[in-house]
C-alpha cells in the first residue's frame, strides 16, 4: 500500500496544494529511525548487565533515560514545530539524532552511555509527534486514521528492527555497532527530508506567529490544551498505556532469554513479530476502522494485547510467544492508533503542542513503567511484570472505550 498522499486527501481545495510524492514516506522513514533508536537496547540488556557488572534492572536505565528525555523534550518541540514549521523541525531533528546516536557509539563508559541515550531521546522527540501533527494539518479528519496507520509502518518496522538488531549485536557483534548504523540511517533521512521540505506547498509549511516571550508562549500553548476536559482524558489514558504496555514489553526479550534459554538474537527475532502484527493493522486499517469504529478498535485491541502478554508470560514453551507477539502488535496499534487520532483533533488550533503533550505523556509513562518494573523484577520476576502489564492494558483500553461512548 502506497504511503504517499494523493491530492484528494489534502486539506485544501487548491490543486497546487498537493504534496510532493514521498513526503509522507520520508516521515515514515524518520519514524523508522526513531523506533530503532528507542528499542535497540531491549535485546542488549543482559549483555550490558554482564559487561558493566550491573543487575538487569540497573541496566534498564538506558531505556528509562531515553524515554524520560523523549517525553520531556516534547514540551519544547511541539511549540517549535508550530513556530518554525513541523516538517523542517523534523528534518533538523533527524540530523541531531545522527549526532546523538554517534555519541552513544563512542561512549567509553556506562555513565557516558546514559548521557548519550538521554541526548538521543531528547533529539528523537522531534520526529513522530511532529510528523503526526503535520499529517493532521494536511489530511482531512475523515481520511486521517488510515493515513496515520500507513505512516506508522516506518515506526513499526523500526521498533521490531531495533529489538532484533540489539539482540543480534549482543550475540555476534559489539553493543556499539547498532548505534553506528542508526547514525547513518538518520543522516541519510535528514538529507532527504530537507530536500522535500523545499518542495512543500505553502499550506504544508504553515507556521504560527509568535507573540510574547518564548517561555510564556510555551506555558500558554500547553495550558490551552490542558484546559480541555477531553484532552486531559486522552493524555491520562496514553500515560497509563505507556506505563503498563511498554513498561512490560521492554523485558520480553530478557524473559525469553532467562526463562526459556533462548539466545538474545533468537529472542529478539521472536519479539520482532510484534512489528508484523502492527504491519497487519496498517494494511487493514481502512477496513478495521469501518467495521469496528473507534470504540471497537480500542476495546478489542486491549483484549488482544492482554491475551498475548499472558501467553508470553505463562506459556511453558517459547514458541507460543511467536503468535503472541504478533497478536500483541496488532492489538497495540488498534488501541494506540485510536488514541493518536483523538490526539490530532483534541486541540486543532494548537495541534503541535497537543500531539507533543500526547507523546510526552506516553513516553513519561513508559519511563515510569520501566523504572518501577526494574525495581519489581527481583520480587516478581519477568513473568510477574508481564502479567501486571497485561492486566493494566486491559483496564486502560476498556476504560477509554467507555469514555469514547460518552465523548461530547
Amino acid at each position: 500500500m502506497a504511503l504517499h498522499s494523493s491530492p484528494r486527501v489534502i486539506a485544501s481545495e487548491d490543486a497546487d496544494a498537493a504534496l510532493p510524492r514521498g513526503a509522507i514516506v520520508g516521515l515514515s522513514m524518520a519514524a523508522f529511525g526513531s523506533g530503532m533508536s528507542l528499542r535497540v537496547m531491549d535485546g542488549m540488556l543482559p549483555r550490558l548487565a554482564a559487561e558493566f557488572s550491573l543487575t538487569l534492572g540497573a541496566a534498564a536505565s538506558v531505556i528509562t533515560v531515553f524515554a524520560v528525555a523523549y517525553g520531556l523534550a516534547q514540551l519544547l518541540f511541539g511549540p517549535l514545530g508550530d513556530r518554525y514549521g513541523k516538517y523542517r523541525v523534523v528534518a533538523l531533528g533527524c540530523l541531531a539524532c545522527a549526532v546523538t546516536a554517534a555519541s552513544c557509539a563512542l561512549a567509553p563508559s556506562y555513565g557516558l552511555l546514559l548521557v548519550g541515550r538521554t541526548l538521543a531521546g531528547a533529539t528523537a522527540a522531534s520526529i513522530i509527534p511532529l510528523s503526526m501533527a503535520w499529517i493532521g494539518d494536511v489530511i482531512v479528519y475523515e481520511l486521517r486514521q488510515p493515513v496515520l496507520a500507513r505512516f506508522l509502518i516506518g515506526q513499526i518496522m523500526g521498533l521490531s528492527g531495533g529489538v532484533a538488531l540489539g539482540g543480534y549485536a549482543a550475540e555476534h557483534l559489539h553493543w556499539r555497532a547498532p548505534f553506528v548504523l542508526i547514525a547513518l540511517v538518520f543522516l541519510s533521512i535528514a538529507v532527504w527530508l530537507l530536500v522535500l521540505n523545499q518542495r512543500l506547498p505553502a499550506r504544508a509549511q504553515r507556521r504560527y506567529q509568535a507573540q510574547g516571550p518564548a517561555l510564556s508562549r510555551l506555558v500558554s500553548e500547553f495550558a490551552q490544551v490542558l484546559a480541555l476536559p477531553w484532552a486531559r482524558r486522552v493524555l491520562c489514558t496514553v500515560f497509563a498505556e505507556g506505563a503498563f504496555l511498554y513498561g512490560s514489553f521492554a523485558f520480553i526479550v530478557s524473559h525469553l532469554h532467562t526463562r526459556h534459554g533462548l539466545s538474545l538474537s533468537t529472542a529478539g527475532q521472536v519479539v520482532m513479530l510484534y512489528g508484523l502484527g502492527g504491519l497487519l493493522f496498517a494494511l487493514a486499517a481502512t477496513g478495521l476502522v469501518r467495521r469496528l469504529g473507534e470504540v471497537g478498535l480500542c476495546k478489542w485491541g486491549g483484549v488482544l494485547v492482554t491475551f498475548a502478554f499472558l501467553v508470553v508470560a505463562l506459556a511453558d514453551s517459547w514458541w507460543w510467544s511467536m503468535p503472541a507477539c504478533c497478536l500483541a502488535g496488532l492489538g497495540f496499534y488498534m488501541l494506540h492508533n485510536t488514541l493518536q487520532i483523538n490526539a490530532t483533533q483534541m486541540a486543532p488550533e494548537r495541534r503541535g503542542a497537543a500531539v507533543a503533550a500526547f507523546a510526552s505523556c506516553f513516553f513519561i509513562g513508559q519511563s515510569l513503567g520501566v523504572a518501577v518494573n526494574g525495581q519489581l523484577i527481583d520480587l516478581v520476576g519477568t513473568t510477574g511484570i508481564i502479567v501486571i502489564g497485561a492486566l493494566g492494558v486491559w483496564a486502560v483500553s476498556w476504560n477509554f472505550a467507555r469514555l469514547l461512548r460518552s465523548k461530547p
